[in-house]
């Protein structure tokens, strides 16, 4: 939870580098509270609620709209640590394989030493301190 709150503070931030595992974080906080949003849509259907469903598609899209920014900024601070231009993130465009391609460049480990982007993030932050 804390590298989600980390990406999260830095919010529009697309200088530096962000490790995988921050990265991965992130995402995986991500999805789960849009699971959990999601979740709320599919208990108005089943109880036949349309406040609830309201409320619910109100919240799933505010929250979407809320972490684009910093999901952009932690893919972006992720591809500056493989040692690529923050530009390649509109590879995604591309149908099929441009969403494969941003997928294995984000898997890939970091870029050894300093690059222009920054010091590893892996050398410079063992632990993430406490938030």
């Amino acid at each position: 939870m804390s590298w989600f709150l980390k990406s999260l503070k830095q919010y529009a931030d697309f200088r530096g580098r962000a490790r995988r595992q921050e990265y991965w974080m992130f995402s995986l906080f991500s999805i789960i509270f849009g699971l959990a949003l999601y979740f709320v849509i599919l208990i108005s259907l089943i109880i036949d609620s349309m406040g609830l469903g309201i409320l619910g598609f109100l919240l799933f899209g505010i929250y979407y709209l809320a972490i684009f920014v910093p999901s952009l900024a932690v893919t972006v601070r992720r591809l500056h640590d493989t040692g690529r231009s923050g530009w390649w993130y509109f590879i995604s465009f591309v149908p099929l394989a441009g969403g494969i391609i941003l997928l294995v460049f984000c898997c890939l480990d970091s870029e050894n030493g300093n690059n222009q982007w920054g010091s590893n993030p892996k050398n410079s932050d063992s632990a993430i301190e406490a938030i």
